[in-house]
C-alpha cells in the first residue's frame, strides 16, 4: 500500500483526513483513485508538487510506485 499525505489545502476535501493508504502501482492510477474517492482533489493535486520518497516531482505522472511508498504532496514553489 501506497502511503498518501495531503496538503492542508487538501484536507477541506478530504474531510480532515491527512494521510490515507491507496494500492497503486504508478503516480498516474494513484491520482485517478485519489480523484475517484474526492472528486474535488483533482484540481488541487493538477496545482501541488509531490514527493515520492524524499524526491520533490512538478511533475510525476510516470513515476513507478513500490510497496510502501510515501506520497506527500505540497504546492508548488514558483519563481520569477
Amino acid at each position: 500500500m501506497v502511503k498518501v499525505v495531503f496538503s492542508n489545502a487538501m484536507i477541506g476535501v478530504t474531510e480532515g483526513i491527512r494521510e490515507a493508504e491507496f494500492a497503486a502501482e504508478n503516480f498516474r492510477e494513484l491520482t485517478l483513485r485519489l480523484k475517484q474517492r474526492w472528486p474535488d482533489l483533482a484540481e488541487l493535486i493538477e496545482q501541488s508538487a509531490v514527493a515520492i520518497d524524499g524526491q520533490i516531482y512538478q511533475g510525476a505522472f510516470a513515476e513507478p510506485l513500490a510497496p510502501q511508498t510515501e506520497v506527500f504532496f505540497m504546492p508548488r514553489i514558483e519563481g520569477g
